[in-house]
């Protein structure tokens, strides 16, 4: 009998011990050190899921407590120590990750909510970012540039389809299983992971410092071309390009009463095929002077000072990696979206390619920025009021964007943001968020009247952001998340990108920067 009882308090003496290690070992592995044993490790984990259990319990009798929606219905991410806490081992959300990305995985990741699309719609979309209005500059880039930077035009399709591709292989990662899931949702998820885990915010905010300076810069571009373009159009009328650069801010003030883009997406399709026509009747006029077209003028030398700037342009023109990884998580298929990739970059290279040389034939050294300003009279006024009513209209979404992506940035993170919320408790926009959103479309007619040089503009952003996204970032974030997997030409690829675009990234910022302050000079004399 006192063998016995001894026994049954050996064990239970045996199990209480046990026991404690665990929560022990679970308090040294929080702390970043391993477990000792494999019934520690299960301990550990099963104290974990209590942990986990209470401290969920505890979020929703705070939410109940005051009044908020429950998780499924929309509510605000956790704070931010429990933003942290994954349950599946997933990623962490970036910290500017929108309300619906931070609902459980339902927004990108699962994709039941909303409509998927399929490779061609996600190909028309790719399209319409790389086929825009930007085209207008790639004969300017000829003229510096000759047969050189024809290959560029070929070469930067080839490199940002490539980049394309790896920046959305960064968004995967072989679960326990050898299965390839989705673990990540956007380029700013990215970046953090990259710069996990001893600064797992930093990489989310040079992109978002990155796209917003594009986003802000595209917008600027808009008005320049709209003021360009009607100045062009009527030279004839007593106002000035400043002029018709503040009427068209005045019609595109509006777009600070912006809540989401539903009433403008309805002419996102009618402007996308009217440029498709414009660009059919410039090219069409150019073919009617095929025996005129200079070929002795396209040169094999390059212009060192203005052959930079032609390299921002190319790339600024195939800009569209922000975008890429929603895209890909909203296809039907995501097994086609490298064949999408391929077809919409080929395409781009082609048409780009044709309507740079054919336009360039035409008018050869008398080239100007915005190519339309070569067109005779009677054709430059009806295809410039189509191009400036397409630029009005493209606006909204560049602008859009960049105020989501500042609100969420400085306004929309709950504990973490630098000023309070831009929307009141009704989801009304207060009135000083009301006044940021007008200085900001005064900012861009600010810029547009003092800097009215659409290609150098264009060639400082496609060299400062344009290459940093396309290029350096891509190939970075690929290196560092996949390298125990790549072979050995894939990172001889990334990082002969990398070196490149950081070369071509700095010589045209430095050369735009240069012909900015020239042309201001010479503004100011005249």
């Amino acid at each position: 009998m006192a063998t016995l009882l001894r026994s049954k308090l050996s064990n239970v003496a045996t199990s209480v011990s046990n026991k404690s290690q665990a929560k022990v070992s679970g308090m040294f592995a929080r702390m970043g050190f391993q477990a000792a044993t494999d019934e520690e490790a299960v301990g550990f984990a099963h104290c974990d899921d209590l942990d986990f259990e209470h401290r969920q319990g505890l979020q929703m009798d705070i939410l109940k407590a005051e009044g908020e929606p429950c998780a499924d219905e929309g509510a605000e991410p956790p704070v931010e120590g429990d933003i942290h806490y994954q349950r599946g081992g997933g990623m962490p959300l970036p910290p500017s990750a929108s309300k619906d990305q931070a609902v459980g995985v339902g927004g990108e990741f699962g994709g039941q909510d909303k409509p998927k699309i399929t490779a061609w719609e996600a190909g028309w979309n790719v399209t319409n970012a790389i086929q825009g209005m930007f085209v207008l500059g790639l004969p300017y880039a000829i003229l510096h540039g000759g047969y050189l930077g024809l290959f560029l035009i070929i070469f930067a399709a080839v490199v940002c389809c490539y980049t394309g591709k790896i920046l959305i292989a960064c968004l995967y990662e072989e679960n326990e299983d050898g299965e390839v899931v989705r673990v990540r949702d956007s380029y700013v998820a990215i970046a953090n992971a990259c710069c996990a885990p001893r600064f797992p915010t930093l990489g989310g905010r040079v992109v978002n410092v990155a796209q917003i300076i594009e986003l802000v810069m595209t917008c600027i571009l808009y008005v320049v071309v709209s003021g360009n373009l009607m100045y062009n159009s009527f030279p004839g009328l007593p106002v000035s390009q400043k002029a018709w650069s503040i009427i068209a801010t005045a019609v595109l003030l509006p777009c600070a009463f912006l809540k989401n883009l539903k009433a403008v997406s309805k002419f996102s399709l009618l402007c996308t095929l009217a440029h498709f026509v414009i660009n059919i009747l410039v090219i069409a006029y150019c073919l009617s002077r095929a025996r005129d077209w200079a070929w002795e003028k396209v040169k094999f030398y390059i212009d060192v000072k203005k052959f930079p700037i032609s390299i921002g342009i190319i790339v600024f023109s195939y800009t569209s990696q922000i975008f890429l990884p929603s895209l890909e998580g909203n296809m039907q298929q995501p097994s086609e979206f490298h064949c999408m990739m391929n077809w919409t970059h080929i395409a781009a290279c082609v048409l780009k390619g044709l309507f740079a040389l054919v336009a360039y034939l035409t008018w050869a050294d008398d080239t100007k920025e915005v190519i339309t300003d070569n067109l005779p009279g009677s054709i430059r006024a009806v295809v410039n009021i189509f191009l400036v009513a397409k630029a009005l209209l493209s606006y909204p979404l560049p602008f859009f964007a960049a105020v989501e992506v500042l609100e969420k940035s400085l306004f929309q993170e709950g504990s973490r943001a630098f000023f309070p919320a831009c929307y009141g408790g009704d989801g009304r926009l207060k009135s000083w968020g009301l006044t940021l959103r007008c200085a900001l479309v005064v900012f861009t007619l600010l810029m547009a009247i003092y800097v009215p040089h659409f290609a150098l503009l264009m060639g400082l952003t496609g060299s400062l952001t344009g290459a940093g996204l396309c290029f350096l970032l891509p190939s970075l974030f690929h290196l560092r998340l996949l390298w125990r997997k790549l072979l050995w030409h894939q990172v001889f690829f990334d990082v002969a990108i990398f070196v490149i675009g950081g070369i071509c990234s700095v010589s045209g910022f430095i050369h735009s920067l240069e012909g900015l302050i020239e042309a201001y000079r010479t503004n100011a004399e005249d």
